[in-house]
């Protein structure tokens, strides 16, 4: 215990460096860091993207138009997509109105 008193009064605080200049250190190391971090990811990046295959374009494939198209079980699918949204809404399946239902 007389160790540790003995070690805090030899310190002299007056020659400790001041608070302000503890921060602007700590902050200019963090700013240096992340500058450093974005630079070599800029780096990573020229690099592989020189490397990079070229990839080929996949070809477009447009599905028929689907007209006049009569579902079976209607109801059904609205009953279900109703309940969905109202239970990722947290609301009770009778405050919904389904106005419209349409194939996309």
């Amino acid at each position: 215990m007389e160790m540790i008193k003995s070690l805090a009064l030899s310190t002299d605080v007056t020659s400790a460096t001041p608070d302000w200049m503890v921060v602007v250190m700590g902050v200019g190391v963090v700013f240096v860091g992340l500058i450093l971090i974005i630079l070599i990811c800029k780096i990573m990046g020229l690099f592989f993207a020189r490397t990079a295959k070229p990839e080929s374009k996949p070809e477009t494939v447009v599905a028929p138009a689907a007209t006049n198209v009569t579902i079976e079980n209607r109801q059904e699918i609205i009953a279900a997509v109703t309940a969905a949204c109202a239970e990722e809404m947290g609301k009770d399946v009778s405050a919904l109105r389904v106005i419209s239902f349409k194939k996309l």
